[in-house]
């Protein structure tokens, strides 16, 4: 299409938002309007000897951010002094749809990650990087979907209340349920649930849903997040390395092109990731013992109170600080933490954990003491979890208490009470079982490259803010941004809206006889 040259034989309807507003003169008007990643030209011409009233109130309501739909015809403009005019639809008629009532940020003007954060609407609208986090998400779960449903896994869904909170070490919430008169707890993990259903003969099956702990909301910690579980008979922790790393990698070319990806932390400090596989591998204790230069107690004598001295003073020598309760298993990790995870930047399995730190994984055959465990770190930062199934009931009975003792002791995040339909399900006998846990929002994270979980979140879990005078607003309703500063201009856009409303009902009569170019 030529400039200048206009084809009135094609019809053309749109609806989108508006992102710029121009004018030549009264007869002439110019909106730029948003749909998806799509922005066109819109042009609105009065004709000669046309009434102009209507028209110009027409075009006086309509503002940037309002969304309008158009029926018109394509043409390409004719503007002085280019050579080729832009594509654009001119339009014959223009119906207002929806108004905004608070003003849109031009381009990249809504940066504020904490408003941003309280209002994930006009992040959306202003920010495609927003738009492209949660498109993102999307081909993460249709990805791991695929995968696992093409290697025989099928999709179930587990409770999300339950009696007790099971299937990993973490505090929950807990909620009352009024018929039954009894407390239940949001689940931490779906793991119990879905190694009964390996049990009822279901060998391959997989869970994408929530999970909610009770516990410190930082910048990779929120209260409720996604986790992808799955779990395979007939399959142990190294069956569950291949096939973890294999997918995520498949997961990481599939989102950004690459099999390397640049994450920046929040001090600034940019890494290469090669997802490439297979993934190094580190046996936990003897790493310790080379990092620290000391050798570790025997791997059967971790529970032990001479292993707790041991432990205190490995701390206090390189002064490390554990919070209490001081727990064998804690200090153990916070070690882990200090020595290995800090050294993971390229995808690490973490393997071989002791016993005292997992408390259904089974017991390795080779090295009494440990388990057939591993975990997997990023960017100093854990991805998931796997192991081998523990199935013997009378040692996942012995694990339970021993996590009681460790509640007892002012552990929050033991499991304190034992399952006992997980028990009767598991004395039914669980065949041999390999499981994987990844946390889905860090592995967005470091996809798209953002340190804090909220920004991977939809709607992130905010604290309270604080406003004007001795107001207090929370949550959501503390998002005043870019020209709505209070509740009284709000107020006043409110009156305009109904005033408008009454204003179309005439305009849509008038409109329905006037030729618009």
């Amino acid at each position: 299409m030529k400039t200048g040259e206009q084809d009135t034989s094609v019809e053309v309807k749109l609806r989108g938002r508006i992102i710029f507003i121009r004018s030549a003169g009264e007869r002439l008007r110019f909106y730029v309007i948003q749909n998806g990643e799509e922005q066109i030209q819109i042009v609105s011409q009065a004709k000669e000897g046309d009434d102009m009233e209507p028209y110009l109130r027409q075009h006086e309501h309509l503002g940037r951010g309002d969304i309008i739909g158009i029926v018109g015809h394509p043409g390409r403009t004719a503007p002085r002094g280019r050579p080729v005019g832009e594509l654009s639809i001119f339009a014959s008629q223009i119906i207002l749809l929806a108004p905004s009532l608070w003003m849109i940020p031009k381009d990249t003007g809504f940066t504020d990650a904490e408003q941003r954060h309280r209002n994930r609407a006009l992040d959306l609208i202003a920010n495609r990087s927003t738009r492209d986090i949660f498109r993102a998400r999307h081909q993460i779960n249709f990805f791991i979907t695929n995968f696992l449903s093409s290697r025989g896994y099928i999709s179930v869904e587990t409770p999300i209340l339950n009696q007790i909170a099971g299937g990993a070490s973490a505090k929950p919430f807990m909620t009352y349920h009024n018929d039954l008169k009894r407390d239940l707890f949001l689940r931490i993990a779906p793991e119990l649930p879905l190694k009964q259903l390996v049990v009822g003969g279901l060998d391959r099956v997989f869970e994408i849903g929530r999970v909610f702990r009770n516990e410190d909301i930082d910048l990779t910690h929120s209260p409720e997040f996604t986790t992808c579980e799955f779990y395979q008979a007939d399959a142990n922790y190294q069956d569950m390395m291949t096939l973890t790393e294999g997918m995520v990698f498949g997961l990481v070319k599939t989102v950004t092109g690459s099999h390397i990806t640049s994450y920046t932390t929040q001090t600034g400090e940019t890494h290469q990731v090669d997802w490439t596989t297979p993934w190094k591998r580190i046996e936990m204790i003897p790493a310790l013992e080379e990092a620290t230069g000391v050798r570790f107690p025997d791997s059967q004598q971790l529970h032990t109170d001479e292993t707790r001295d041991f432990l205190l003073g490995l701390l206090e020598k390189h002064k490390i600080i554990c919070s209490v309760p001081q727990t064998n298993a804690r200090m153990l990790d916070k070690l882990v933490g200090e020595f290995i995870e800090s050294t993971c930047i390229n995808p690490t399995y973490i393997i071989h954990h002791p016993v005292i730190l997992s408390p259904l994984s089974k017991a390795h055959p080779t090295y009494p003491g440990l388990t057939e465990r591993a975990e997997a770190f990023v960017c100093k930062r854990e991805i998931c979890n796997l192991f081998t199934e523990l199935n013997d009931p009378f040692e996942q009975r012995e694990r339970f208490m021993e996590q009681a003792r460790q509640k007892d002791q002012g552990d929050d995040e033991a499991q304190g009470v034992v399952d006992e339909g997980f028990m009767r399900a598991l004395e039914l006998g669980l065949p041999p079982t390999g499981g994987c846990g990844i946390g889905l929002d860090r592995l967005l994270m470091f996809l798209t490259n953002n340190y804090s979980i909220k920004e991977v979140l939809a709607f992130p879990m905010m604290r309270d803010e604080v406003k004007r005078g001795k107001e207090k607003v929370v949550g959501g309703d503390a998002a005043g941004v870019a020209g709505a500063a209070c509740a009284d201009e709000l107020e006043a856009k409110q009156q305009k809206l109904m005033e408008m409303r009454a204003e179309m009902e005439k305009l849509e009569k008038e409109i329905a006889g006037l030729a618009i170019k």
